[in-house]
């Protein structure tokens, strides 16, 4: 189960949804070391408070992708080939992206821990992408991953108030 409040935080960002849109679009106009420092600023507050482990919203409706140092890294981990490991837990997508083949996700256990925590994806270890250069030109994932991520809504609703771009 969800900690109510990070569901509360979920219920908002989809209702607030519109409004997150147009704020991360004005990023990009934004004076990019500003935003920078005020995301990792952000970022590093809201990770101080947030229990990943009382959500796994991330590994129980998102599917991470997964490239070949990933596959081998895990398939050697699980004492698998990585041909076995691939076709056991990977899809290839319309996009020829891989991904894990279910969710949730094949390697979170009953108390939200990740059974494959120390080789898990390197998309799993970034994740939410909060804290990244890159961050301003990702609008459509920013804004995906505030409605899968409590802590990626709260970190954008810090930014956002302290950038102050929408009235």
């Amino acid at each position: 189960m969800m900690d109510p409040t990070y569901q509360k935080y979920l219920d908002e960002s989809r209702h607030k949804k519109t409004r997150t849109s147009e704020f991360l679009g004005q990023l990009k106009d934004m004076d990019k070391k500003r935003v920078l420092q005020e995301l990792y600023q952000a970022h590093n507050e809201v990770f101080k408070e947030v229990d990943c482990l009382a959500c796994a919203n991330c590994c129980k409706t998102s599917p991470p992708l997964v490239v070949k140092s990933d596959i081998n890294r895990i398939a050697r981990f699980l004492g698998l080939t990585p041909r076995e490991f691939t076709r056991r837990y990977v899809m290839e997508d319309v996009n020829g992206e891989w991904s894990f083949n279910a969710v949730p996700c094949w390697f979170l256990a009953d108390d939200n821990h990740c059974r494959i925590y120390e080789v898990r994806p390197e998309a799993c270890r970034r994740y939410p992408h909060t804290d990244e250069e890159d961050f301003v030109r990702r609008r459509s994932l920013n804004l995906a991953n505030t409605l899968i991520c409590p802590a990626a809504y709260r970190i954008t609703l810090l930014l956002q108030n302290r950038l102050t771009l929408l009235p």
